[in-house]
């Protein structure tokens, strides 16, 4: 059972390393299944993280809001300027 297989498997100093030709490998191989875990792990964390993404909308609304609201004149006090 001597001999190099699986990968050129090579050995250097008591390090092995592996190395697996790029036509052995499967590029997408898990792609389905961990983009159905993406969609679980986040709906099962949806209800610690909505109340924060409502917060935040909401203050960054009001915020836009009331900066709008600062800036503009006051109207009254330009009425009987010549």
């Amino acid at each position: 059972m001597g001999g190099k297989f699986f990968g050129n498997l090579a050995r250097y100093r008591n390090v092995i390393t592996y190395s697996l030709s790029p036509f052995e490998q499967r590029a997408f191989a898990g792609l389905s299944r961990g983009f159905a875990n993406g969609v679980r792990r986040w709906s099962t964390n949806l209800i610690y993280m909505a109340p924060g993404f409502i917060t935040l909308i909401t203050v960054y609304n009001w915020g836009k809001k009331e900066n709008l609201r600062l800036k503009k004149k006051n109207p009254k006090d330009y009425e009987n300027d010549e």
